[in-house]
């Protein structure tokens, strides 16, 4: 099979399954009440290694003494049979239980596993636009189960290693911890360090339940959804990088008003401005509004009056996430400075940071089920322009080496077809305070951001990956 997108093609050249290492007992694990607010969509990540150096503690073909394409697939399977022995609910399939929501049969399927190779170099990835690079190429379309991995042989003797994830089972927070393990799994003299917790009934509902008025806001039952009017706008997919430097004066300008506003703040507030300019360039009428959701991971938010529940929490493996958001005027985004949009953010993230509104939120669920509901930044319409930022900065953190080298790249992959944009900040692979911004927005919206801050977002280049060395 040959997958072509651009001006290089990938080739596959085997597919197989990868399972468990023990046997397991089939059994059944149901959905957290977190869960079934998320509708049935795989999340794509990928990381870029360079072509393996020879070094005493790297893994080497006994034949030809070197790093092979064939060892490293050899090592990232053995791993993954290992690592899903904890992470067995990834080797199992999502399926309709009598109530019709969805749940996991832990059966052992296994992982659908992809080997690749193309003929392009790592130099000459197009990292910027992944459309172009990295859809339909190097990140696998998941058929069956709840994870598919891919492993790509490059031309220069790099490899890209990615995987697809039913983002119904795993959040992101989930998703780095089972590729820590893994990484972690190829390299036996490092021990993993973080065992999965599946217990649901840490989202056991409250008897009575209790919804604080917020959450109808933020939330609603999928029965209440209208058919969309017009045809929705096309979101293209693009990756920037933010210097640290930019990233402290933007903090300082979004603080301007006394309160110290964060670094993902203060970058909310400057791409919903952008948002709206827009908007504004488009000739959207008067009183059009600007909407923008924020991702919130209920994990450092929940049971603090209970430590055994409390320490649970930093292992547990589901979605723990709420999405608050908030709406603007399109001129008054334009007219108003950075620091007051950031007091804006700062606001209606203050409504979702608290142990009462993941507790109600649970609550929220239980009491819609079986129907399913969904956070209404994402179904709502807005003529001035939609987007949801979440926040990846674990996600390069310089774990990933599966014992060849560290990633030299890496980066969300979420096309995932919606009618809101995307946003998804992470540490730069270089370790140096910048940061990696993957954004899927319309084409106006990206024009804008290219036109109007182009000295905050920069396009990711190869270059900057490899920085030379001063003379």
């Amino acid at each position: 099979m040959c997958s072509k997108n651009g001006d290089f093609s990938v080739t596959v050249t085997n597919e197989e399954v990868v399972a468990a290492m023990l046997p397991m007992q089939e059994h059944w694990l149901p959905l957290s009440n977190l869960d079934l607010l998320l509708p049935p969509l795989d999340v794509g990540v990928f990381f870029c290694y360079n072509n393996p150096i020879l070094t005493p503690t790297t893994m080497e073909d006994c034949a030809t003494n070197k790093i092979t394409f064939g060892t490293m697939v050899g090592s990232l399977k053995k791993a993954l049979a290992q690592t899903l022995i904890s992470y067995y609910v990834l080797a199992g399939e999502v399926v309709l239980n009598n109530m019709g929501e969805p749940e996991v049969l832990c059966n052992n399927r296994g992982v659908d596993f992809v080997e690749a190779e193309t003929d392009i170099e790592l130099k000459n990835l197009n990292f910027h636009n992944p459309d172009q690079s990295i859809e339909g190429k190097f990140v696998p379309k998941k058929k069956n189960g709840v994870l598919a991995v891919q492993a790509t042989s490059l031309k220069c003797g790099g490899i890209v290693v990615a995987c697809s994830f039913d983002h119904r089972i795993a959040d992101g927070y989930s998703a780095n911890m089972f590729l820590t393990s893994w990484a972690e799994m190829a390299k036996p003299t490092k021990p993993t360090t973080v065992s999965p917790c599946f217990h649901r009934s840490l989202f056991t509902p409250r008897r009575p339940c209790s919804v604080p008025h917020s959450l109808h806001q933020m939330y609603t039952p999928i029965s209440k959804l209208t058919p969309a009017q017009t045809a929705t706008t096309p979101l293209f997919s693009r990756i920037y990088y933010v210097t640290a430097e930019k990233l402290d004066s933007m903090q300082a300008l979004a603080s301007g008003n006394g309160g110290k506003r964060t670094k993902l703040e203060s970058v909310c507030a400057l791409l919903w401005k952008m948002v709206a300019r827009a908007a504004s360039r488009e000739g959207r009428g008067e009183r059009t509004v600007a909407k923008v959701g924020v991702v919130v991971d209920g994990r450092r938010r929940l049971w603090k009056r209970e430590k055994a529940k409390e320490a649970m929490m930093g292992s547990y493996f589901g979605n723990v996430l709420s999405i608050p958001f908030g709406e603007k005027v399109v001129e008054e985004l334009m007219e108003k400075p950075l620091g007051f949009v950031a007091d804006a953010v700062h606001e209606l993230l203050a409504e979702a940071t608290t142990e009462e509104h993941f507790l109600g939120l649970v609550d929220w669920v239980e009491g819609h089920r079986p129907e399913g509901g969904v956070a209404r930044i994402y179904c709502d319409g807005s003529e001035g322009g939609k987007f949801v930022v979440s926040c990846g900065q674990r996600f390069l953190e310089g774990k990933m080496d599966f014992g060849w080298g560290k990633v030299v790249f890496g980066s969300f992959h979420f096309p995932w077809g919606g009618e809101a944009g995307y946003v998804m900040p992470m540490k730069s692979p270089l370790g140096n305070g910048d940061w990696v911004v993957y954004m899927h927005l319309t084409k106006e919206q990206l024009e804008v951001i290219e036109c109007e801050a182009s000295d905050v977002f920069r396009p990711i280049t190869w270059d900057y990956l490899n920085p030379r060395p001063l003379s």
